[in-house]
């Protein structure tokens, strides 16, 4: 800062008119402090300095604005510059049979959400919405309830009361309405109860991660992707996850398990839920050899709980 007048550094000192005056602005660069003038009229350096790597300024900042990941679920459709941030873009989900254009997303850099936003460049400070953008958001919240209603009317013949988890908001984090109740009938809680005593049935579902030995073993059997055999992608659907969250998972499994991803997701926002639960849902999927596997699952020791 050279200027001892203004003590907005975005602004520099006018010996005509003895006020502050902001600073012009130029896409690609950010001003340096007052302008790089003093008050005196005088002239310290350039008035711009070009945007330091990954951030961008597309003119209506005076300062460049740090570049913006793309939030889980968004891939990128166009990289950040050092005039316009990153363009995202949502996968269309497989079931879907509409053929309208994918909508496209501009994440904001303002959070660490990373909130959706329905235009592809940023706003000026101070300015309005865009006539593309006030209509850019009614049309994509019909397009979801539209695609959310065709996988709804798919799965209603297999699948009863997951309709209304369907249209569960999408957000960087999952809420507690996009799980859906567990109903198992006593048939197959007595059936359980053969196989898992009553202090595993009871355990949190937490119990399951600490366990290094069962995780690898579950792994092992419902991460692979096999034809006719229900696996992690059928558990996620499930407990409601939608289909783009499980592809994009998927997408990831060179570095992180799908499964684990899954049962992080639940018991951070479902830490009621216990093993009880995870096996009626294997159950309910058939996979009686996950279930054994469960049975290993040792009460009392480093697994996290008694």
């Amino acid at each position: 800062m050279v200027s001892q007048r203004c003590i907005d550094e975005t602004t520099y000192f006018n010996q005509e008119t003895r006020t502050c005056i902001p600073c012009e602005r130029k896409a690609g660069f950010e001003v340096y402090p007052n302008c790089g003038r003093s008050d005196d009229g005088g002239v310290h350096s350039d008035t711009f300095r070009e945007c330091p790597s990954n951030t961008f300024n597309d003119g209506t900042f005076d300062k460049c604005r740090t570049c913006s990941p793309c939030p889980i679920g968004l891939f990128e459709l166009k990289p950040c510059n050092s005039t316009s941030d990153t363009v995202c873009q949502e996968e269309r989900s497989t079931a879907a049979t509409l053929s309208d254009p994918a909508t496209t997303f501009a994440p904001s850099s303002s959070t660490a959400a990373a909130t959706q936003k329905y235009s592809t460049h940023s706003l000026p400070e101070g300015g309005s919405v865009p006539n593309a953008a006030l209509w850019a958001v009614p049309i994509t919240i019909i397009v979801f309830i539209m695609l959310a209603a065709a996988i709804c009317a798919l799965k209603m013949k297999k699948k009863r009361g997951l309709c209304k988890s369907v249209f569960y908001r999408r957000r960087m984090s999952y809420k507690n309405e996009g799980f859906s109740p567990i109903s198992s009938s006593g048939t197959n809680t007595e059936a359980l109860e053969d196989i898992l005593n009553s202090q595993i049935l009871s355990a949190p579902l937490h119990a399951v991660l600490d366990d290094l030995d069962v995780l690898e073993e579950l792994v092992i059997l419902l991460d692979p992707d096999t034809q006719g055999i229900k696996s992690t992608k059928h558990l996620a659907s499930h407990c409601s996850f939608p289909s783009t969250w499980i592809t994009y998972t998927y997408s990831m499994k060179d570095s992180k398990s799908p499964l684990k991803a899954v049962l992080e997701a639940v018991t951070s926002k479902q830490p009621d839920w216990t093993v009880g639960h995870l096996a009626n849902l294997l159950r309910q999927m058939g996979r009686n050899d996950a279930i054994t596997v469960l049975a290993k699952l040792r009460p009392g020791s480093n697994v996290g709980y008694i």
